[in-house]
């Protein structure tokens, strides 16, 4: 797969909904659950952070929920592509990017939403042919600010910002004309999987569903 088609692929994915899920999961046996909440909530794009033991077999389970489209994020080696492909993951997320992760994404047709922190880091991921990357760790990098800035010199990058992005703050990346979408995890909180609150879960999916975004999907 070419850096290119991949990119067309996560623009697809990343204009269904305004929010891309950020999912821990620590109990494999929650995972069906959780994805139908927040599915049904309008979130149908699901990313699991490969941070646990049990995100490989959530990924599984995920890959079954109806409407979902479910993802690994945390991506850090070749291993990881293999084991997350094998694993049934339409696509993955890196935190940040090197040859040898895109090498793998690409040699065994991931479609990969690469991280970048930095405006060298963007440049060199468009120059390669990913025009759809993941801003990372958002925040911590200026937010707001930052990508605006970024957004100046270049247009043609989209980004998914992630990293304590928050109901605070969420509206105003969104506004954001380089801002496909965001990933947050607040729509899955811990406690609330812990307690298989599934309608409360859903409740803040259908919230996070309905922000406004300036990349509106019939313009990406």
């Amino acid at each position: 797969m070419t850096p290119e088609a991949a990119s067309e692929e996560c623009r697809a994915l990343c204009v269904m909904a305004p929010i891309i899920p950020v999912l821990v999961i620590g109990d494999a046996s929650k995972a069906r659950d959780l994805g139908r909440s927040l599915v049904a909530g309008g979130l149908p794009v699901l990313e699991v952070t490969l941070r646990t033991p049990a995100a490989l077999d959530a990924i599984r389970e995920l890959s079954s929920v109806e409407g979902g489209v479910v993802g690994a994020g945390t991506l850090l080696t070749t291993d990881d592509v293999l084991r997350a492909k094998a694993a049934g993951a339409a696509f993955g997320v890196t935190p940040g990017s090197t040859d040898r992760l895109l090498d793998a994404a690409e040699a065994n047709d991931l479609p990969l939403l690469p991280g970048a922190a930095t405006v060298s880091e963007a440049m060199r991921l468009l120059e390669r042919g990913y025009s759809v990357q993941k801003f990372f760790p958002a925040e911590s990098n200026g937010g707001v600010t930052a990508l605006k800035s970024i957004g100046a010199p270049l247009p043609q990058v989209s980004f998914c910002p992630t990293g304590g992005v928050s109901p605070a703050n969420i509206e105003n990346y969104l506004a954001l004309r380089n801002v496909i979408c965001a990933g947050g995890s607040w729509v899955a909180p811990s406690p609330m999987i812990a307690g298989n609150d599934w309608e409360g879960i859903e409740s803040l999916a259908r919230e996070a569903a309905t922000l406004p975004r300036q990349h509106a999907p019939d313009s990406a």
